[in-house]
């Protein structure tokens, strides 16, 4: 398994149990970009991406993403199937019978996550990856 694969699995294993508070996978000037949902946006920074995040996760309760598939696309970028899970706050919506199937391309270089894409929508990642399902 090569170190970005490894890098980016350690991140899920936070992630997967609704932990968001370790950055110390990031790159200083990360370039964190919600690609595509209700608010997409793209912010540069540690602390950008940390604000940006926190207001997505306060409006969910029990925030989890689940990976279904690690593909390595090249030696600097990671692909990962993922599905999301969760309620609404306000709303009630409940994200795990909707099936919600998004992706994250991570962008690694020298051991940090350079560029973070998160997608709601794995069409798109995959589209975003020059890949098809």
């Amino acid at each position: 398994m090569s170190e970005n694969l490894e890098l980016v699995r350690s991140i899920y294993e936070d992630w997967e149990r609704g932990d968001f508070t370790d950055a110390s996978w990031a790159d200083p000037e990360i370039e964190f970009e919600l690609a595509d949902g209700p608010e997409p946006g793209s912010v540069k920074g540690v602390a950008e991406m940390a604000l940006s995040w926190s207001y997505r996760l306060g409006v969910w309760e029990g925030l989890r993403t689940v990976p279904d598939d690690y593909r390595e696309l090249d030696e600097e970028r990671v692909l990962v199937l993922c599905r999301f899970s969760g309620r609404g706050k306000s709303s009630g919506l409940d994200l795990g019978p909707m099936g919600l199937e998004g992706a994250c391309i991570f962008h690694i270089r020298h051991g940090k996550v350079t560029r973070l894409a998160v997608y709601v929508d794995r069409a798109e990642a995959l589209k975003a990856a020059g890949l098809t399902e």
